[in-house]
């Protein structure tokens, strides 16, 4: 029971002790009164009947007392009227029975007793003695005004008391109201929501305890925000260049091998490896200020071609050197975007020089094609081989031919894709993830097509034609319709894992899809629904409310490839999803990197502080697991536990 409910039961029950005490001290007054009454009645008739039958009584006329007695008892007030004369003897004597009648309901009679008085009263003739007069009073009409006075007064009590008891609640819950702000931010407190009270009551005990909330939620808050702020800072220092704000060489290196060794879904792609001529010479012509804001200009003019291009990977290999990797355009827009690129970057050099005469940029570009099969590695130093013959034939750019890179797409295979999404011709494949307890928590399942030869192919070889052709909705709306198909066909433990792109996440039409289409799952706990973080930091709102509508229909929520977003993580404890995937690029050196443990046990506890799961993603070797485990990781995926598989 709430304390205002407490408070107002205390109320209501001194208010009944009161009442009741008031109630049984008005109870007796009046029965007294009403005695009172009924004695004075009884001695005023025995005293006019002892005048008017004095002589009657003396001449003993039986007949005339008795007339004149019943004449009166008909009034019915009274029980019994004794006529005695002087010797004793009765002369007449009128009884009736002490039946009270329908008017008062016989468990009061049973519970409420009064006894008429009795009076007597002597009679004179002559002045001498003839006899004396014996009058009792009829208990009905004392009954009868004692239960109207019950009835009345019971009426009024119950009647004020209900008034008295809505006046007290209502008075009760304002003066409290506060009390019930402080619970809601308890409450809130425990979903790591920071509420403060705007409106401080003026009560002294009950402003001292809403500031006190109010300072204790700003406290809680700020430790939050500087735990974010110290991890956001070491990733800087572990992942981030100081001068550029780009991935550092090692960062750049594991994001790379991420999306082309391990998640091979990059597709087609082209790697620009872009060198700075011979950096100390300069440093020593513009000053070492000059050199850094052109290194910090090549890094910008490098985000804004990746940025244009869509999905892209961009870092810093070392002190000249940067890579920018991008999905593979036609032959003719890679040339015309690097020769872009070197003019901007050109224009910077010139503005930096103060020099009207133009200069290049001591700039050269490596340029390697590859696929997913290619490797992060082998691209790399196809790239770097492609800058060393620029140099050699003194030329900005040179784009290195391997023999295994990937031709022109013809039109059969989009044509052969875009009918396989249009007929929801996929398939799934799934891999599990792993409680440290060794327990499966669900599979992650991942969409798979058949190529022109009928054989599966990897995401990479279709993800970017799909996209091309605007067919990614269509493509997770099939992913969801074979998931769903299995959970409600399948065995009834399996959980699945669906992560949706973000075409699908930024779509409204979809989202509502999605959502009127899970109300036709039984045991919706079973379905998770992934997002890759920087889809959720594109549209947080929208994703807030999506995650909403999820938690409502009883489905979980997870973020993939956290950890690697520039923006930090501090929007966890706005949109609280139940479980985070660590990145894998940042677990690649987990078992033997001092800088790798010590981060993602920052993130680890971040989680933890938030009550949301950490799983932690690519993981290959035991040593791995076993530095997991030691970081409190709650479960993993990867290698470790089996390549994906297809979902029967």
């Amino acid at each position: 029971m709430s304390l205002v409910n407490q408070l107002i039961a205390a109320t209501l029950a001194v208010m009944l002790g009161l009442a009741g005490g008031t109630i049984y001290i008005v109870s007796d007054s009046s029965k007294r009164m009403l005695t009172n009454q009924l004695e004075s009645h009884a001695l005023d008739t025995a005293t006019h009947l002892g005048l008017y039958l004095a002589p009657y009584i003396a001449s003993r006329d039986a007949a005339t007392v008795e007339t004149t007695v019943n004449a009166i008892f008909d009034s019915g007030f009274y029980q019994r009227i004794n006529v005695v004369t002087a010797d004793g003897s009765m002369l007449f004597s009128k009884t009736t029975p002490p039946v009270i009648g329908n008017t008062v309901p016989q468990w009061f009679v049973d519970l409420v007793e009064l006894t008429p008085p009795a009076m007597t009263r002597e009679v004179t003739y002559n002045w001498t003695k003839s006899g004396s007069i014996f009058v009792q009073g009829h208990p009905g009409y004392a009954y009868l005004a004692y239960w109207r006075v019950a009835q009345e007064t019971l009426i009024w009590f119950l009647f004020l008391a209900l008034i008295s008891t809505l006046a007290i609640s209502l008075i009760l819950r304002i003066i409290l109201r506060p009390l019930k702000g402080v619970e809601d931010q308890a409450i809130a407190l425990t979903h790591k929501q920071y509420i403060e009270q705007p409106r401080i009551p003026k009560t002294r005990e009950l402003r001292r305890v809403v500031e006190a909330m109010n300072q204790m939620v700003r406290q809680v808050h700020q430790m939050f925000e500087e735990q974010s702020q110290n991890i956001e800072e070491l990733r800087r220092q572990a992942y981030r260049d100081d001068l550029t704000g780009l991935p550092n060489p090692r960062a750049t290196r594991a994001q790379l091998g991420e999306r082309l060794d391990y998640r091979q879904d990059f597709g087609p792609c082209a790697l620009l490896y872009v060198h700075i001529d011979n950096l100390q010479a300069l440093n020593q012509a513009l000053g070492a200020e000059k050199t850094d804001n052109f290194i910090r200009l090549l890094a910008s003019q490098l985000g804004e071609t990746g940025a244009t291009a869509g999905d892209h990977i961009i870092g810093r290999l070392g002190g000249a050197d940067f890579a920018l990797l991008l999905k593979l355009p036609p032959p003719d827009q890679l040339q015309r975007d690097v020769n872009g690129l070197l003019t901007r970057i050109d224009q910077d050099y010139q503005q930096l020089r103060q020099s009207e005469t133009q200069t290049q940029a001591p700039v050269r570009i490596g340029i390697a094609l590859g696929t997913d099969q290619t490797g992060a590695a082998q691209l790399q130093s196809n790239a770097h081989l492609g800058v060393e013959k620029a140099q050699q034939d003194d030329k900005r750019t040179h784009q290195f031919r391997a023999a295994g890179d990937p031709q022109p797409t013809d039109e059969s295979w989009h044509e052969h894709v875009s009918a396989a999404i249009a007929q929801q011709q996929i398939f799934l494949q799934a891999q599990p993830v792993i409680a440290t307890d060794e327990r499966p928590l669900h599979q992650e399942v991942f969409a798979r097509i058949l190529n022109q030869d009928n054989n599966p192919c990897s995401a990479g070889d279709f993800i970017s034609v799909v996209r091309e052709l605007g067919l990614m909705i269509d493509m997770d709306r099939a992913v969801v319709n074979h998931a769903l198909e299995y959970l409600q066909q399948g065995p009834a433990t399996a959980a699945l894992a669906i992560n949706l792109s973000n075409e699908s996440a930024t779509d409204a039409s979809f989202c509502q899809w999605l959502l009127e289409r899970l109300t036709t799952l039984n045991q919706r706990s079973r379905l998770c629904i992934e997002l890759n973080e920087s889809s959720v930091l594109n549209n947080l709102t929208g994703i807030g409310n999506l995650r909403a509508a999820l938690r409502t229909l009883g489905c979980s929520f997870g973020v993939d490839n956290f950890g690697v977003h520039p923006s930090g993580f501090g929007y966890l404890y706005k949109l609280q999803p139940d479980y985070i995937k660590i990145d894998g690029s940042l677990l690649h050196d987990i078992d033997s990197d001092a800088q790798d443990q010590f981060f993602v046990s920052s993130l680890v506890s971040v989680a933890h502080s938030l009550d949301i799961a950490a799983y932690a993603e690519r993981v290959e070797r035991p040593s791995q697991l076993t530095q997991l485990l030691r970081l409190k990781i709650d479960a993993t995926q990867g290698f470790l536990h089996g390549t994906p598989g297809a979902l029967e």
